[in-house]
C-alpha cells in the first residue's frame, strides 16, 4: 500500500503538471508553426544591389525570412506571380489582401485555402499588419516543402550538399532589388549518444535518492541533486534565450520581450529549477518535493518538448547545434534524475514517518537531516 504522504505528493505533482500543460497550450499554439528542427539550412547570402538600411536574414531555423527596411522609403516584396505582396516602410508593414502569397505564406506548409478575392492581377488592397520596419514570413522560395528529399539528397544523404539557390524579388520605386540565398541539405546527427548520456545522467542522479536520509552522505546527496537540478535550470534558461534570439529577437529589450511573450513557460521552468536547486542546497523543509516537481517540469518542457533537436541538424536555437543538444540533454537528465531522487526520498521519509507513529522514539532521520545532526 502506498503511504498517504507519498500519495498526496504524487497527486500534487500530477495536478501541477496538468495545470502547467493547460496554461502552456496558448503559448504552444502561438509558436506551433515554428519547426522543432530541420535538416535543411536556409541562409541569406546578400541583398543586391545593396541599399543602406535594408537587411535580410533567416529566422526560426530557416522557417521564416525576415526583412528590415530602414531606408526611409517603401520597399515592396513581390509574390509568386510577381504581384505586390508586402509593403515595408516608414509607415509600417502592409500586406496585399489580394495577393495569393498573403494566404499561402501564413503557414509553413503553405496550405491555407485562397479566398475568392485572391487575384494576383487585381489592384493591391493594402492592410496594415505592423507598425515597425520589419516583416517575417514563410516564403516558399526559401524552403523545401516536399515530404521526400530531393533526388540528389536521396542518392547521397550522408553528404552535405546544395539543394538550390533562391531569389526573393523586391521593388523599390521603379528599381528591382533581390534577396539572394541558398538552401542546403545537412545530414542529421546520430541521436543515440545523446540518449545514452541522458539515460546515464538520469540513473546516476536518481540513485542519490537511495542514500539514507539523515546521514552525512544523505545531506551531500540532497545537495548534489539540488546543484545538478540548478545546472539543468541554467541549461533551460540558456536554451530559452537561444530560442528567442533565433526567433528574431534583437537587443536586450527585444530578447526580454520574446522571452515574456513567446518563451514564457520554458523560461519559468528554468528559473523554477534554479530556485528548487537552491532550496535543496539550503536543506529547506519539503526540499524533496520541490526537487521532484521542478525536475518534472524541466524534463517535460525543456527535455521531452525539444527532443527533435537531438536528431535534427538545424535546431531552432541560436548558436552551435552541438551546444543546443548538450543543453537539452542536460535538462532531460537532471530533470528526470531529480524526479527519481525526489520521489525516492519522499518514499523513504514517508516510511520513516509511519514507523515513528507506530513506535515513538528519537527524531526521525528526516528531522535529523534538517537539523544537520547525525542519526
Amino acid at each position: 500500500m502506498i503511504p498517504a504522504p507519498l500519495r498526496r505528493a504524487g497527486l500534487v505533482v500530477t495536478a501541477a503538471l496538468a495545470a502547467l500543460l493547460t496554461l502552456a497550450t496558448p503559448a504552444a499554439a502561438h509558436g506551433a508553426d515554428a519547426p522543432a528542427g530541420t535538416d535543411y539550412r536556409a541562409e541569406v547570402t546578400g541583398v543586391g544591389p545593396a541599399r543602406p538600411g535594408l537587411t535580410a536574414r533567416m529566422v526560426e531555423a530557416g522557417a521564416r525570412l525576415e526583412l528590415t527596411n530602414r531606408t526611409g522609403a517603401d520597399i515592396e516584396v513581390l509574390g509568386y506571380s510577381g504581384e505586390p505582396y508586402l509593403r515595408i516602410g516608414p509607415g509600417g508593414v502592409y500586406e496585399n489582401s489580394r495577393s495569393p502569397a498573403t494566404y499561402l505564406n501564413r503557414t509553413l506548409a503553405g496550405d491555407t485555402p485562397l479566398p475568392p478575392e485572391a487575384d494576383p492581377a487585381a489592384a493591391p488592397a493594402w492592410r496594415r499588419i505592423s507598425d515597425g520596419p520589419t516583416a517575417r514570413w514563410h516564403d516558399q522560395r526559401t524552403l523545401w516543402r516536399e515530404s521526400e528529399p530531393p533526388a540528389q539528397v536521396a542518392a547521397d544523404p550522408g553528404r552535405e550538399q546544395r539543394v538550390r539557390d533562391w531569389v526573393v524579388p523586391l521593388r523599390a520605386g521603379t528599381a528591382t532589388v533581390e534577396v539572394r540565398g541558398t538552401l542546403d541539405w545537412v545530414p542529421p546527427p546520430d541521436a543515440y549518444p545523446w540518449w545514452v548520456a541522458a539515460t546515464l545522467g538520469l540513473l546516476v542522479i536518481g540513485a542519490a535518492g537511495l542514500v539514507p536520509a539523515g546521514t552525512a552522505t544523505g545531506v551531500r546527496a540532497l545537495r548534489g541533486v539540488g546543484a545538478l537540478l540548478a545546472l539543468g535550470g541554467a541549461a533551460t534558461v540558456a536554451f530559452t534565450v537561444g530560442k528567442a534570439v533565433d526567433a528574431g529577437a534583437t537587443g536586450t529589450g527585444g530578447v526580454l520581450l520574446e522571452l515574456l511573450t513567446g518563451q514564457l513557460w520554458t523560461l519559468l521552468t528554468g528559473l523554477g529549477a534554479l530556485a528548487a536547486g537552491g532550496y535543496a542546497l539550503a536543506r529547506r523543509p519539503a526540499a524533496d518535493f520541490a526537487l521532484a516537481l521542478a525536475g518534472a517540469c524541466v524534463a517535460l518542457f525543456a527535455g521531452i518538448g525539444n527532443l527533435a533537436v537531438l536528431s535534427r541538424s538545424v535546431p531552432p536555437v541560436a548558436g552551435p547545434p552541438t551546444l543546443t543538444r548538450v543543453l537539452v540533454t542536460v535538462a532531460l537528465a537532471t530533470g528526470a534524475g531529480a524526479v527519481a531522487a525526489g520521489l525516492l526520498r519522499l518514499r523513504t521519509a514517508s516510511r520513516a514517518a509511519l514507523r515513528t507513529r507506530a513506535t515513538p522514539g528519537p527524531l526521525t532521520a528526516t528531522a535529523q537531516e534538517r537539523r544537520g545532526a547525525k542519526p
